[in-house]
């Protein structure tokens, strides 16, 4: 079953139960998906719904920190709700573990050597972690390996293979 299909289907068992906050948060991710389909006459796909989806996750966080700065802890409240129900559409978050052996793997893949390479290897990163990873942590995972990644090529001086660094020439 598609996302958006999934979609449809929650809302529709939430306005059989009448949950008033499900049915109204599903409507809004609706309604943005529709919006997007609209601007860019296109069907969107699992990815680019997940990707409406982080959007509003983003907003909703912003949202909150803002609330509670003002101290309006009842409409803080009411988008941690919206919060709760839009993770319930995204996949299963990596661990870090998961996420630094992917980071190692995209920079031995694209030929990454320094920091002036990071652009390349967060657009291929932005397709594989798609709503599984927080990429605000993952550049800066990645700009921490590239900055020894740089010194590590250094050192070598070209001994090693390319498709295994830890292999030496």
């Amino acid at each position: 079953m598609s996302l958006k299909q999934k979609i449809t289907d929650d809302m529709k068992a939430a306005m059989r139960s009448g949950d008033i906050k499900r049915r109204d948060t599903v409507r809004l991710l609706q309604a943005a998906i529709k919006q997007r389909e609209v601007d860019e006459r296109i069907v969107l796909d699992d990815a680019a719904i997940i990707i409406v989806i982080e959007k509003m996750l983003k907003q909703r966080k912003d949202s909150i920190a803002q609330y509670e700065a003002a101290q309006r802890m009842d409409l803080a409240d009411i988008e941690k709700g919206e919060v709760s129900i839009l993770m319930d559409y995204m996949p299963q978050p990596l661990n870090d573990a998961e996420i630094t052996a992917l980071i190692t793997e995209t920079i031995v893949a694209s030929g990454a050597q320094g920091v002036r390479d990071m652009g390349k290897v967060m657009s291929i990163l932005k397709l594989k972690l798609a709503g599984r990873a927080d990429m605000a942590k993952v550049s800066v995972l990645i700009k921490e390996k590239l900055s020894g990644w740089n010194s590590y090529w250094k050192a070598q001086s070209g001994n090693f293979c390319v498709i295994c660094p830890s292999v030496f020439i």
